[in-house]
């Protein structure tokens, strides 16, 4: 069963490669820049690393979207359903990592769900 950790944090940024910089410099953290996507990965040294995505629809100026791990996306968000979220990304593919889905709490947050990629 999943200890339901938080295993990724995003921070949305007009500029992702000027915000990895920004971060970089100010914290030391390792950034991994991917063009295709216009996506940067952070890691700390300690505690979960993240993304700066760009700003956009799913992810305004000033958005902050957690990511909690699960062993079960679809149980996860069916359960979250039934507590009064909402699914706004159904179970997604990160092609060669994992799966990740994000719902709405009854409140209005966004929450994202992941789900690893077994390592062979």
């Amino acid at each position: 069963m999943a200890k339901h950790s938080i295993v990724h944090v995003e921070l949305s940024a007009a500029d992702p490669k000027a915000a990895g910089k920004f971060y970089k410099d100010l914290f030391g953290w390792k950034i991994d820049y991917d063009d295709k996507m216009d996506y940067v990965q952070f890691s700390p040294e300690e505690g979960p690393g993240g993304g700066l995505p760009k700003v956009g629809e799913m992810m305004p100026a000033g958005a902050v979207l957690i990511h909690v791990s699960t062993d079960d996306i679809e149980a996860s968000l069916a359960k979250a359903e039934k507590l009064g979220g909402r699914q706004l990304v159904p179970k997604t593919e990160i092609p060669g990592i994992g799966w990740f889905a994000v719902f709405s709490d009854p409140t209005g947050n966004q929450v994202g769900l992941y789900t690893a990629m077994a390592r062979q």
